[in-house]
């Protein structure tokens, strides 16, 4: 499973699909390389880079004037100390972007019928898709900067639904994040919009013949901190159960992240991040707006279409056709797009794999210590932690022993994703 020779080192090089890494050995790749890769990335990842060779044709006026910005314009950054530094985009964001872009203005892929003309497997079938709108699944490597992907593409929404006359998308955005510390992860980047505006995603007023700094109004709304609500032009960012209709829900063993379940009682007051907590409805509220993407952080944790997340976000698609609308566009970003049983989702349109990031150093190289390094190794307890913790250590593994026998005794499963 080694990279092809030709696979370059720099992060910011051209990808050609012909040179990928996949999960097999190099001579095998002739005859196996579509099989083994998720089952729309193979021909979605060669169209893309034709397509980027062509100088984008197709697309629209807005989306070819930011894609020739962000990637093919060069930017300068100032550093701490008053110098300035040239700024790029990886290739695996940019790919990414335009993988997107593509497939929902140049190939129309609005739906899974849509998506499946790009099977490379000739094993997906319509059932395999538990949405109605458009959903697009971007597979990136842990630290290969998701964040800045989600910002170009919500900006890309933003400008195509205010210049394009026909645009279906829309210029209200609910960001999602699995739990508490990814909120506040992604809170670091998008308070005071400051992503929008650090990185060169804002084209020049001027540029095109468009006012873009001056036309991009958004207003940030963090968890249940809601401020004015207009028609469009929110950004709303809260974590998973801030959607669920109703009152926010107690943690339960229903959740895809038991942590806050476990730390509820047995640890005291549940951990708090810059995001708190309020009566504010946000569920409601978003569910009363006429046009919005999704964008989901973390998105593996949306491995069933049985659970909350997903059903969260299908009753805001079903409240929106109510009122002859829908929505808009989907956007999932996940480092492992998998089900419980291993299955890849279906809906992976672009795949940039841990083993080229590492290759390409966007992530760091695991090491592992030498023999004498390894035996200097010495397992420590350190008395406050012993004192302070270790009680309600056992007494959550004991919480958990309880709940597992009850659960068995239901005949019902009990596990931790």
């Amino acid at each position: 499973m080694a990279l092809h020779p030709q696979f370059p080192a720099s992060p910011y090089a051209p990808l050609v699909p012909e040179q990928r890494w996949f999960p097999a050995a190099e001579e095998m790749r002739s005859t196996a390389y579509e099989k083994l890769l998720p089952p729309l990335v193979a021909n979605v990842r060669k169209e893309v880079h034709a397509w980027r060779n062509g100088g984008y044709a197709g697309a629209s006026a807005t989306s070819a004037a930011l894609l020739r910005h962000w990637f093919e314009s060069e930017h300068l950054t100032e550093n701490a100390d008053g110098s300035l530094s040239t700024f790029r985009y990886y290739f695996a964001q940019r790919e990414a972007v335009e993988t997107v872009i593509w497939l929902y203005e140049v190939r129309r892929a609005r739906d899974k019928f849509d998506l499946l003309r790009f099977d490379a497997s000739g094993a997906v079938s319509s059932g395999m898709f538990a949405e109605d709108w458009p959903r697009y699944v971007l597979k990136m490597a842990t630290g290969a900067g998701k964040t800045k992907v989600l910002s170009l593409l919500i900006a890309w929404c933003f400008f195509h639904k205010l210049y394009e006359a026909d645009s279906a998308l829309s210029r209200n955005f609910l960001v999602i994040a699995p739990n508490i510390i990814v909120l506040d992860r992604l809170r670091a980047d998008f308070d005071g919009l400051k992503i929008f505006f650090n990185d060169p995603i804002l084209p020049p007023n001027g540029s095109e013949g468009r006012n873009w700094r001056d036309d991009f109004q958004l207003t940030l709304h963090i968890q249940d901190d809601v401020r004015v609500v207009r028609e469009t032009g929110n950004l709303f960012l809260t974590n998973i159960h801030r959607v669920f209709l109703g009152d926010v829900r107690d943690p339960s063993l229903e959740d895809d992240d038991l942590r806050e379940y476990f730390l509820a009682d047995a640890f005291g007051a549940k951990p708090s991040g810059k995001t708190t907590d309020s009566k504010t409805d946000l569920g409601e509220i978003i569910r009363e707006i006429d046009e919005l993407a999704v964008f989901n952080d973390e998105a593996h944790h949306i491995h069933d279409p049985r659970m909350a997340w997903f059903k969260s976000i299908q009753d805001i698609h079903h409240k929106m056709l109510q009122r002859d609308g829908r929505l808009a566009l989907q956007v999932d970003v996940t480092a492992t797009p998998r089900h419980d049983n291993g299955a890849i989702f279906v809906q992976t349109v672009s795949d940039y794999p841990l083993v080229e990031a590492i290759h390409q150093n966007v992530v760091k190289h695991p090491i592992l210590p030498d023999i004498p390094s390894q035996t200097k190794l010495v397992e420590k307890k350190s008395a406050i932690f012993t004192e302070k913790y270790d009680d309600y250590l056992r007494l959550g593994i004991e919480e958990w022993k309880k709940s597992a026998a009850e659960h068995k005794s239901l005949g019902k499963k009990l596990c931790c994703s």
